[in-house]
């Protein structure tokens, strides 16, 4: 299996997966994401405001394949490139942080560790481009009367509500990953990574990102074969000759 970090582009954004890749509920106002929807033209809409985006800040998300097939995304982007954010009322974001927008580990590809992958990949490169926290919008419960999703957690997001409140993350895996709470609401709390520190980042992350692979259960490493442990002691028998012995 062969894992891979992308930067999203005008070349890889056929790599997202729908309803995300035609999704425009945080790109555009409220008004003109009802016209793009009427008229068709929701994937073009996206390709715009990603190039647009691009041109005046850098790539807006990452790509995790497995294989080179798609298996887990993040979509992230300043504030004032994200109108939907009007949609919460936890709302705004802070003005020096990025606003990650979306996040996913496709169904098949779950429980494979490549949501640590995905968010090492993403808050390093923010920290490559000096930007000082990432900010989200999180859920914290299911909407009601919504199915959930086929292993029991939370529904899969073409079974929320219309808009960028679709596209939340549940609140309990924003934690898990480090994020903590700075705007409280009772369905939409707005959450904060810091980036920011020559020390403390990198060891909030790691150990966030260890805590979200506690319940993994990862394969024994397989036991070593006699001939090779035998030889790894040959190994240092060989290279013990000639040395004088110790005093």
């Amino acid at each position: 299996m062969t894992r891979a970090l992308r930067s999203l582009s005008m070349s890889s954004i056929s790599l997202l997966p729908e309803p995300c890749r035609s999704c425009v509920a945080w790109e555009l106002s409220p008004d003109a994401v009802a016209e793009t929807h009427r008229s068709g033209l929701s994937a073009f809409e996206k390709e715009v405001w990603l190039s647009g985006v691009m041109l005046t800040w850098g790539s807006a998300g990452t790509v995790v394949t497995v294989d080179d097939r798609p298996a887990a995304f993040a979509l992230f982007a300043p504030p004032p490139a994200v109108p939907g954010v009007a949609a919460f009322p936890s709302g705004p974001v802070s003005p020096d942080a990025v606003l990650l927008t979306a996040a996913r580990v496709l169904g098949e590809f779950r429980g494979q560790g490549l949501g640590r992958y995905l968010f090492a990949g993403v808050f390093s490169e923010l920290v490559r481009r000096r930007v000082r926290a990432v900010e989200l919008f999180a859920r914290t419960k299911p909407v009601k009367g919504r199915p959930r999703s086929r292993d029991g957690g939370d529904p899969e997001p073409e079974a929320l509500p219309d808009g960028p409140k679709a596209c939340t993350v549940p609140q309990g895996f924003a934690e898990a990953v480090g994020f903590h709470t700075v705007a409280a609401h009772h369905r939409f709390p707005r959450m904060r990574m810091e980036l920011s520190g020559e020390s403390g980042w990198k060891a909030d992350v790691e150990a966030a990102l260890d805590r979200l692979l506690e319940s993994i259960q990862l394969p024994l490493a397989p036991a070593r074969e006699p001939a090779l442990a035998g030889a790894s002691s040959a190994g240092v028998a060989l290279r013990n000759q000639g040395r004088p012995p110790r005093k």
